[in-house]
């Protein structure tokens, strides 16, 4: 698949990079290189398998287009992105406002979200040059496996897939970036969603040691699995297609029919709620897996035992996480009391959860109450969790919450899941961020973009984002909004609700 990209403008630069050279392309100032393979492509005996190093070529490789995405599932019509695709689905791309060795640029790799089952570098949202360019960065974006290819708990392939192919992007960038003038002692990896719960959990793996400097984790999901609950849930993919969760039995069904396979098992999801618990109660098929050996610690577990001391983090949230869901579901409005009493029974933390909220809330409806329990759950505490294990374990954490609400369709979604994205990159007007921001966006937005994009750029090149780093006793925090401050923690009731929560590796309940 190819992403339409700019029109190339200037000479094309090139570069040198241990499998060969690559020809890239100017644009708006900034040199700018897709495409490139940082891994085998995953498929025949490689498939299911941890990545392999790329073989070099001969000659000149055009570095113009974006890599064909890995399958997806059907979600936002992701999949008929990935139909008739390739099968070089991991390569990374790279944008340099100085392409040469000399430069020492910082580096931000990217790592998108997509609940781990869709999520591809080519979308128009994720274009890094702005960034670049604003910023005095290098840039980089890449595919990793989604879905049954990078997390389903298969018998006779390690676990984890997708995060063994961001470790091997990230010691691609560590090999290579020189070449793009970045300087492979500061690397920042920063994600939102899916790519900031990765974040975290690179933060916890012992084989991404050593491979960034800094790191920013935007609404992380606290969803981590035990090998029981993802073994079974794979088992029930793999008997969709009346076959059994091994390699033996899956690497002979075409890689892009198994999507489909998943997709029919998460859209009865709340039939095995009994055995799945939580995750079926919101639709969550894939998440990384506490597996012991590729992720040995929940990230939380990990950083409060010192993980992470030596990785300067920031870490947010949304202030309306679950405003998305709720629109895109049909709730909106629609939220009723037997809904909003079953959410604070689930998804609260302990046998009082449910009053807990009710007491620290009292003036808020049914609808709020549905939206802070499932917004608290999955992204905002587990988000704070993290900078307080952070902070535990001996080191250094930034927290930050995005409250502007997003103008557009009349301003029904506030400051929701996925608006920080646009605003960090500064695509305010490209891809499906747009439907948040407006056709037009204003002069306040593109205030705020510049705002989080000098944070964001200043952390990678200096480790300051612009605001005190965070402690349990003042709980300062940058409030991103029209008037942006430092403030204290504005969410401190969910905060005492959720202090003693542990966010553990979610269980089967039973076989």
């Amino acid at each position: 698949m190819t992403v339409a990209e700019s029109e190339p403008s200037g000479p094309r630069p090139e570069v040198r990079t241990a499998a060969g050279r690559l020809r890239g392309s100017r644009e708006a100032g900034v040199a700018v290189f897709r495409g490139i393979p940082f891994a085998e492509p995953p498929v025949g005996v490689l498939r299911f398998a941890a990545p392999r190093q790329v073989q070099g070529w001969s000659g000149v490789r055009e570095a113009v287009s974006y890599g064909p995405p890995p399958p997806q599932a059907g979600h936002f019509g992701m999949d008929t992105l990935s139909r008739d695709a390739g099968d070089d689905w991991l390569t990374v791309n790279v944008w340099s406002p100085d392409p040469g060795p000399g430069a020492g640029l910082p580096v931000m790799v990217w790592i998108q979200g997509g609940a781990y089952g869709i999520g591809m570098s080519g979308l128009p949202e994720y274009d890094g040059g702005r960034l670049a360019l604003d910023g005095g960065v290098v840039v980089v974006t890449f595919n990793y496996r989604v879905g049954v290819e990078g997390f389903a708990q298969i018998e006779g392939a390690p676990a984890n897939r997708g995060l063994l192919d961001q470790v091997a992007a990230l010691e691609w960038v560590r090999d290579n970036i020189r070449a793009f003038g970045g300087d492979p002692d500061r690397v920042t990896v920063f994600g939102q969603s899916a790519g900031g719960g990765s974040v975290a959990a690179l933060l916890a793996m012992d084989r991404a040691a050593g491979l960034f400097r800094r790191a920013i984790a935007q609404s992380m999901p606290g969803t981590f699995f035990s090998p029981a609950l993802a073994a079974d849930i794979a088992a029930a993919f793999a008997a969709e297609l009346g076959l059994r969760p091994t390699v033996a039995d899956l690497s002979g069904v075409a890689p892009r029919e198994l999507p489909a396979a998943a997709d029919a098992v998460g859209a009865k999801m709340d039939q095995s709620a009994h055995r799945w618990g939580l995750p079926a109660h919101r639709t969550i098929p894939f998440s990384p897996v506490v597996d012991g050996e590729v992720l040995a610690r929940t990230p939380w577990q990990a950083l409060n035992d010192g993980a992470g001391r030596d990785i300067e983090l920031i870490a947010g949230h949304t202030r309306d996480e679950q405003r998305l869901f709720t629109v895109i579901t049909g709730l909106l409005g629609q939220v009723s009391e037997e809904q909003a009493a079953n959410a604070l029974h689930l998804f609260a933390p302990g046998p009082d959860g449910a009053r807990h909220y009710r007491d620290a809330f009292p003036a808020a409806g049914t609808e709020e109450l549905y939206e802070l329990v499932h917004s608290d759950w999955l992204f905002r505490m587990p988000s704070l969790h993290l900078a307080e294990a952070q902070t535990s374990g001996g080191g250094r954490a930034h927290v930050y919450e995005l409250a502007w609400p997003a103008p557009g369709m009349g301003g029904t979604f506030g400051a929701c899941h996925g608006l920080d994205v646009p605003l960090v990159f500064g695509n305010l007007d490209r891809g499906q961020p747009a439907l948040l921001i407006g056709e037009t966006p204003s002069p306040e937005a593109e205030a705020l973009s510049a705002r989080m994009r000098a944070a964001w750029t200043s952390f990678a090149s200096h480790g300051a984002p612009g605001w005190p780093a965070y402690d349990t006793d003042q709980r300062l925090v940058q409030l991103f909004d029209t008037q942006s401050t430092v403030t204290i923690y504005p969410e401190e009731p969910s905060r005492s609700i959720w202090q003693t929560h542990t966010f553990p590796a979610l269980p089967l309940i039973s076989r």
